[in-house]
């Protein structure tokens, strides 16, 4: 998913290819990483592409990958990033993996993104997650979506109440992770 404003860098390391995004001002003056988040996922399955449709102005770049030596694990262009993870023990360690990699490269998570399958959290997911807390500017937990599993477009579903405030609350930790204070205007329609 590539906002409108510019043409996307594509940066290849010795592991993986993903696009960085542009590094130009929108009109109207605001600089573009005050209202954009960079998504990626703890592991596969984590739920990444959809809230980045459901977030608007994100980039996805999809699982992160353990970075080649001397490489950051994200670039981010000074954007703001959410991490994104499943709530089963397997998914909390591969996160915790993941706040690892990210804070050894000097990218911290601006909000930690916990997608639920349904069930109550595992003992060992739900102690991981508790020691992810103080790593992470925020943590926000995503319902369960069942219309979600049916959707061709996620942006077409018309949440439950408790997921659009999910949203809303990652939303609002990510700006307030850039520095940007809310306005009056939304920044993601």
């Amino acid at each position: 998913m590539r906002p409108a404003g510019g043409a996307a860098r594509h940066v290849r390391t010795a592991r993986s290819a993903y696009r960085l995004p542009p590094a130009v001002e929108p009109p109207g003056g605001a600089p573009a990483r005050g209202r954009e988040v960079v998504v990626t996922g703890a592991h596969g399955g984590a739920g990444t592409s959809t809230l980045a449709v459901l977030l608007r102005n994100a980039w996805d770049l999809g699982v992160l990958r353990r970075p080649a030596r001397g490489e950051p694990a994200a670039r981010t262009g000074g954007r703001p990033l959410v991490l994104v993870t499943r709530n089963t023990a397997g998914a909390a360690a591969r996160a915790t993996a993941a706040v690892d990699a990210l804070a050894d490269g000097g990218c911290p998570v601006a909000v930690l993104v916990i997608v639920s399958d349904g069930l109550p959290d595992p003992q060992a997911a739900a102690y991981r997650f508790r020691v992810l807390a103080g790593r992470a500017g925020a943590v926000v937990r995503v319902p369960f979506i069942a219309a979600l599993r049916a959707a061709d477009d996620p942006a077409q579903v018309e949440l439950p109440r408790k997921a659009r405030r999910a949203i809303a609350d990652i939303k609002a930790a990510a700006l307030a992770a850039a520095g940007v204070r809310p306005s009056a205007t939304p920044m993601w329609r």
